[in-house]
């Protein structure tokens, strides 16, 4: 009988973690087929820890790189310097990384380095700018240049990297995780009471400044309109997040908290009536509940949304968010074309298709849009 196939999963953030929690639970219900190791940078600390627990994980390795306020450069010089021993002392077969963090870019390069197979969580997603976003751009081309796997969440992907000469055989269209972690959260809770709730978060280091200052004004602003409305800001931990509010007026219906665990979060999104942010992972998350996303970037990788209707790219310019969010809450017409439709970016069996690949074995690729939104 052949050993299992050893396989290093890598996170170093919260994203990270939910993306890829359904894949390490789904390769650990074969222990004849995969040897699952969960290794952890901890790139982002007390998020990715909650991320984890939620799915009942724990890592198997903590590399405890965090610092406060790090560089990009610093988190990187001390990944790689960990990874390496690491990879050398387990040995992998694969090693998988999911997205555009520096965890994942300094993983795969260290893989790179050590002969070992990469595979590539949520490949194919391309702006065609390297500073928008930023580093995320340019982390995930990194990835793909030495990715042997390619796990693409949409055809738009598989089309990016076929584009680039990826040979056909190396994509895989599997749909995103996150819509597997996103089902399988959303079904502790059973059915929920809708909220008059406009949920809001923002992080992105190219809106750091004044664009972030002008998103923050535009919410007080929307508040002060609609004081019937609860305004709910969930707050980065980054310093820069935090000093762009200091001292800013707070009306009585807008709430600052704490990034939520997963489970929190997930119960948020599906009780609000739409959603103000510039993460990623929610413009993927939000269609699944048929809920309007305006996002705060000037550019997205994940334009399946806007072309599907689901989401709208706003920027960061005060005068554009305040509009767009109030033909929302007052438009009933609109928030309905909105909210209605498919979900195109995954169909909660992106885990088991890239187990499929792992293993061997033939799958059926993923079909966008076939996921209704989900009753609350």
């Amino acid at each position: 009988m052949s050993h299992p196939q050893r396989v290093l999963v890598v996170v170093g953030t919260r994203p990270e973690a939910i993306k890829l929690a359904p894949v390490v639970r789904r390769l650990r219900q074969e222990p004849r087929q995969f040897d699952v190791h969960l290794c952890t940078t901890a790139q982002h600390r007390e998020l990715l820890d909650q991320a984890l627990g939620a799915f009942g994980l724990t890592a198997d390795i903590d590399l405890d790189l965090m610092r406060p306020d790090q560089s990009l450069s610093e988190i990187a010089g001390r990944a790689f310097a960990a990874l390496d021993p690491l990879l050398a002392r387990i040995r992998p077969d694969w090693l998988l990384v999911q997205g555009d963090t520096t965890t994942a870019m300094c993983a795969a390069l260290a893989a790179l380095h050590r002969a070992t197979r990469v595979g590539h969580v949520e490949a194919g997603l391309r702006t065609g700018d390297f500073r928008a976003p930023f580093p995320e751009e340019m982390n995930r081309r990194v990835v793909d240049l030495v990715a042997d796997a390619f796990f693409a969440p949409t055809p738009r992907a598989v089309a990016a990297l076929a584009a680039e000469g990826v040979a056909a055989n190396r994509i895989h269209l599997t749909g995103n995780t996150v819509v597997d972690a996103l089902l399988e959260v959303a079904a502790l809770d059973g059915e929920l009471k809708p909220e008059d709730l406009v949920l809001i978060t923002v992080h992105r280091r190219e809106s750091f400044g004044e664009p972030m200052a002008s998103v923050f004004r535009a919410v007080a602003r929307l508040a002060h309109t609609f004081p019937a409305t609860r305004f709910l800001h969930l707050v980065h931990p980054n310093p820069n997040v935090m000093e762009a509010l200091r001292g800013r007026e707070t009306p009585e219906n807008l709430e600052f908290s704490p990034p939520l665990d997963y489970t929190s979060l997930v119960r948020r999104m599906r009780q609000c009536r739409l959603i103000l942010t510039d993460s990623g992972g929610i413009q993927e998350e939000a269609p699944t509940f048929g809920k309007p996303v305006l996002v705060l970037r000037e550019k997205t990788e994940r334009p399946e949304g806007v072309e599907a209707g689901l989401a709208l790219l706003v920027g960061t310019d005060e005068e554009r968010i305040f509009e767009e969010t109030s033909r929302l809450l007052n438009d009933v017409t609109a928030y309905r074309a909105m909210s209605e439709g498919g979900n195109p970016y995954g169909d909660g069996h992106a885990a088991e298709r890239i187990a499929d690949v792992l293993a061997g074995r033939p799958f059926a690729a993923f079909t966008p849009a076939l996921l209704s939104p989900v009753s609350i």
